[in-house]
């Protein structure tokens, strides 16, 4: 079981507190503001009122206990990266904090962040993919070369087995499942695709569009 601390809970902190809770995590909730605090505190471990500038308030949570500490602060850039390398200059294990823009992930970074998450380039680059294309029904980025795509089967796949089709040699994508229905199994060399069929690929995206002609 995980110890987390997070710091802030707006929509994006808040979110992440509950399902870290529903995760089993002990989860320790900080905001400045009263009522955010008693919104979330049925829903987490424990939730207190404090700055996280000051680094006397932090010192009294004991930062080093947490496995991991997420500052969720996006919207407060400053208070964000003052509690960033505050974290770090009281031992925490690791930090991950919330960024809004590129060079807000920079400053983040250089200042104690072991990682930065960026969830409205993240979302709006998923979007983008996923609509981009009939075939394309969802999308994961993994770093900035490999993605898992779930893609609807083309037609001329149909009545071909994957050894048929020889995907991995042609185009460097693997097939890793296949939904067909509710259904969804991790195919042999010999399954043969059909209508309707949703594969999950994982590949370069330049290989997966490709792959898919999209």
């Amino acid at each position: 079981m995980k110890s987390v601390l997070i710091i802030g809970m707006g929509n994006f902190g808040s979110q992440i507190a509950r399902r870290m809770e529903e995760l089993r995590c002990e989860v320790m909730a900080v905001d400045i503001n009263e009522e955010c605090v008693d919104n979330i505190m049925p829903y987490v471990t424990n939730a207190v009122i404090g700055d996280s500038t000051d680094e006397e308030f932090l010192r009294s949570l004991g930062i080093g206990n947490f496995d991991v500490c997420i500052v969720a602060l996006g919207s407060l850039f400053q208070s964000s990266l003052e509690t960033t390398s505050l974290l770090k200059e009281l031992g925490a294990k690791l930090v991950i904090s919330r960024a809004t823009s590129e060079v807000q992930r920079k400053f983040l970074l250089r200042n104690g962040a072991d990682e930065v998450v960026y969830p409205e380039m993240q979302m709006a680059f998923r979007v983008a993919t996923k609509y981009a294309s009939d075939r394309i029904l969802d999308f994961i980025q993994l770093d900035n070369n490999y993605s898992i795509y779930e893609m609807k089967v083309p037609n001329e796949w149909h009545g071909k087995t994957l050894t048929q089709m020889d995907i991995r040699r042609k185009h460097k994508v693997n097939i890793l499942t296949i939904k067909r229905g509710e259904n969804v199994f991790i195919p042999s060399p010999d399954t043969v695709l059909s209508n309707g069929d949703i594969a999950f690929a994982i590949g370069e995206e330049h290989d997966i569009r490709k792959c898919f002609r999209v």
